[in-house]
């Protein structure tokens, strides 16, 4: 049986991968966090989230180093805010725990801080900007895309629901990222346009990010050349293709003994080659 810690218990995501990993048979949530002084604190996960008692009381943040101890998971999962899961992973780490990481918008130190505590204290992590199998799928077609493409002009476009709090998303980031790594020539990253910007230079790859009403997240990448361009979307409609993802992650860092993966090592996309 897989034991399972998640942050942000109570929120969107939280919430959703609680309620699915107490559909699986071979894991069990042992514990469950939200910020400190939180109002519920000791009050049933379950009832909470509105699927009945599971014996988890609700814990805070602030005990989370108390709490992983007694517990001890195998694995953490967090979806929370950058800075509250730097010092999530830290204390996870320190206490042997490994970790399911989907909290985006860090800085470049930020990310140089969970690697460090990861790799010093010889946990496994899959750290990824979306677990959705989809995109994953989406992120593999842009590879090869890139490779055959890379001299058409190129956009992304994100649109997200009005509390999204970091733009553009890590979704779209980690596309521009993947464009940039496999087109063959030098990229810049242009975030939207304003004024006289001058003729578009062929090395840019432009972000644009759009928020409003309760969008779960949307997708585009324009490949445009002379005469034609390829669109490539994708679109979540539910939550719940994040947490299927998360599921698979879970299960596939559970037994690792250390280093850092991503969804393309969950679902094997890393053995596709172009």
């Amino acid at each position: 049986m897989i034991k399972v810690a998640v942050t942000g218990a109570l929120g969107r995501m939280g919430s959703n991968i609680i309620k699915t990993i107490t559909q699986q048979e071979d894991m069990k949530v042992v514990a469950a966090f939200e910020i400190p002084n939180h109002p519920k604190k000791g009050e049933d996960v379950g009832e909470l989230i509105g699927i009945g008692k599971i014996n988890v009381p609700l814990s805070t943040s602030d005990e989370l180093d108390e709490v992983l101890k007694y517990t001890k998971p195998d694995v953490l999962v967090d979806f929370t805010i950058a800075d509250a899961c730097v010092e999530n992973v830290k204390i996870a780490a320190k206490n042997g725990v490994n970790l399911v990481i989907g909290t985006t918008g860090f800085t470049d130190e930020q990310k140089m801080e969970i690697e460090k505590a990861i790799k010093e204290n010889k946990v496994a992590a899959v750290i990824s900007q979306n677990f959705a199998i989809g995109v994953n799928i989406f992120f593999k077609t842009l590879e090869f895309l890139a490779k055959k493409l890379g001299d058409y002009d190129i956009e992304i476009i994100e649109m997200h629901h009005r509390y999204k709090k970091d733009a553009p998303s890590g979704t779209a980031l980690r596309a521009a990222e993947i464009i940039k790594e496999n087109r063959g020539t030098d990229s810049i990253f242009v975030f939207g346009r304003k004024g006289l910007t001058g003729e578009r230079k062929k090395e840019e790859i432009g972000i644009h990010a759009l928020r409003g009403g309760d969008v779960v997240g949307d997708h585009t990448v324009i490949f445009a050349g002379d005469g034609e361009r390829i669109e490539i979307i994708h679109r979540a409609s539910s939550r719940q293709a994040f947490v299927n993802g998360v599921i698979l992650a879970i299960r596939f860092i559970s037994n690792k003994k250390e280093g850092i993966y991503n969804t393309f090592d969950v679902l094997c996309l890393n053995e596709i080659k172009f």
